[in-house]
């Protein structure tokens, strides 16, 4: 008998959300299973980067996703005096959209809840946990439960027991993650346990350009920060420090005495919203795999939120895993494919994560001496600059002869706007999400029969920037123009979550295609999916 399904998603938070309706649109039989009735509402997450929003392009609504964002411009980090330490410039464009974002989480979820919703093939079970885990041939058994909250917000389960079968199952089921300590598997931990403060709250009023900033206080006494949430909503958060009180601190007495004398806001200006307190930590699970079990989001690593990475990772483990899955679930590629999931995802996670970990050690030094001499170092500027951002390394990347990437490969690809005939608009939104083939000129020039149809297999889009070509699109922004010329290049290959695989001249693109049909393990080329098509 076949599995009920192709892929069991548990949790449906940010991650959940991204694999299940990138593997919808992929037209897999996909349930997922969340053991809250309804989609949180409030924000955790109040920040993400342009690639980013283009994975939330794929996966959903992104106007709606993004209707009360505002580009995130200015990072600051203010010294022991309330001085300027450090001003990070986070302006700019990445992958078609602003390079930072401050927004509002429950319109990024409703977004992509509502795509996911709009497929026939998934179904949505809220309200519903899973209490076991079986690894049996072929697929994976989980029994499900309906579950509801009692009066003392404590869960309780009824007995009305659910036994499904999928391929594959995914855990995206959050930090204390019950499929990853069903498999037993263990975490490594950088040892941070950051106590804070969370104060969420509705602006009633502008409150001022001051309010428009991300700013960190790097008070010995107190760390604290405040940062928009879109254009409407206001964060604040102060360190729980030993000796606190946390019950006080939760109290709305010592928040409005917090706001009072460190901002001049009241009721007049602010609506408390939520206040809790939050403990942040840095783990990694050993393991991102174990059998047809996969591990994503904070399930398989968690980190303090000083890089505004948390989530955003997540996001990246959800398409990676969806275009993966949709390879191999369709048999074009071997169930090996997944193992690079783990060898591609987590050494970029891990940068962000240590970097996270030492930019909050630094904030956050609590004596007076070691925090006064931090502020010296700055000014001086005698402190290191911040690492570049990580690209992939390792997996399905085009390398050299000593296994390094080549250059551009695993870096991110770019969108712009373009036209094809009427249609005008982002790249993706014009001509779809898969694996993208761009030219300065017509692909089929250098590329056989043997190379198209493998490209057609996996549902490539082939696109020049040659006049009346074939794949041919007008390039309105200039933005595929320049960065050919930028980097010296006539064609680049990226994959379904927006890395390339490779760039290089025209007569060396049929060696990135042969190099990408290699590294995907595909040896036969199965029968032709119609072109352009997306995954």
């Amino acid at each position: 008998m076949s599995p009920d399904f192709d892929v069991a998603v548990v949790g449906y938070g940010p991650t959940g959300l991204v694999l299940s309706s990138l593997l919808g649109r992929a037209g897999h039989r996909v349930v997922v299973f969340e053991r809250w009735p309804d989609l949180y509402g409030l924000p955790r997450l109040t920040h993400i980067d342009g690639e980013t929003a283009r994975i939330v392009q794929a996966a959903g609504d992104i106007e709606f996703a993004l209707r009360d964002a505002s580009p995130k411009q200015v990072y600051e980090w203010r010294g022991c005096d309330g001085e300027l330490l450090l001003e990070v410039d986070w302006s700019g464009q990445s992958s078609g959209f602003e390079a930072h974002y401050s927004m509002y989480q429950p319109d990024i979820e409703s977004a992509i809840d509502q795509r996911v919703r709009s497929y026939p093939n998934v179904e949505v079970n809220q309200g519903v946990g899973v209490v076991a885990v079986e690894q049996e041939p072929g697929q994976v058994a989980l029994e499900v439960r309906p579950s509801k909250r009692d009066r003392d917000e404590q869960w309780s389960s009824r007995a009305e027991d659910r036994t499904v079968t999928a391929r594959y199952v995914v855990g995206a089921d959050g930090a204390n993650s019950f499929v990853r300590n069903a498999l037993g598997i263990e975490r490594s931990d950088l040892h941070v346990e950051d106590r804070w403060l969370n104060i969420d709250t509705e602006c009633l009023r502008p409150l001022g350009p001051e309010f428009e900033v991300t700013r960190q206080y790097c008070d010995p006494a107190h760390p604290n920060m405040f940062m928009p949430i879109g254009r409407s909503r206001q964060r604040f958060e102060v360190a729980v420090l030993p000796g606190d009180d946390p019950e006080e601190m939760e109290s709305t007495e010592f928040a409005w005495s917090w706001f009072r004398e460190r901002h001049g806001l009241g009721p007049d200006d602010i609506r408390i919203l939520r206040q809790i307190i939050y403990t942040f930590s840095a783990r990694t699970a050993d393991n991102w795999c174990s059998g047809r079990v996969l591990l994503a989001g904070d399930a398989a690593h968690t980190m303090p939120p000083y890089m505004g990475q948390g989530a955003c990772s997540g996001m990246r483990d959800g398409i990676a895993l969806a275009w993966k899955l949709d390879l191999v679930l369709s048999g074009r590629a071997g169930p090996e494919l997944l193992d690079t999931y783990e060898t591609e995802r987590r050494p970029h996670v891990e940068v962000i994560q240590r970097c996270a970990v030492e930019l909050g050690r630094v904030a956050n030094l609590k004596d007076p001496e070691a925090a006064a001499a931090r502020d010296a170092a700055f000014r001086r500027g005698d402190v290191p600059p911040m690492p570049p951002f990580p690209i992939l390394t390792t997996g399905i990347v085009a390398t050299t002869a000593d296994g390094t990437p080549q250059p551009l490969a695993g870096t991110l690809s770019p969108q712009g706007v373009i036209a094809v005939g009427d249609r005008v608009g982002r790249f993706d939104d014009v001509l779809g999400w898969g694996f993208v083939v761009v030219t300065t000129t017509a692909p089929r020039a250098v590329l056989d029969a043997d190379h198209l149809d493998f490209l057609n297999s996996l549902g490539a889009v082939l696109a020049t920037i040659e006049p009346g070509s074939a794949h041919s699109f007008t390039d309105v922004d200039g933005t595929y123009t320049d960065y050919l010329a930028a980097h010296g290049i006539e064609a680049f290959l990226a994959r379904p979550d927006f890395h390339l695989y490779g760039a290089g001249t025209m007569p060396e693109l049929p060696g990135l295609v042969d190099g990408l049909r290699a590294a995907l393990g595909i040896a036969e080329v199965p029968p032709r999916r119609p072109e352009g098509a997306a995954l």
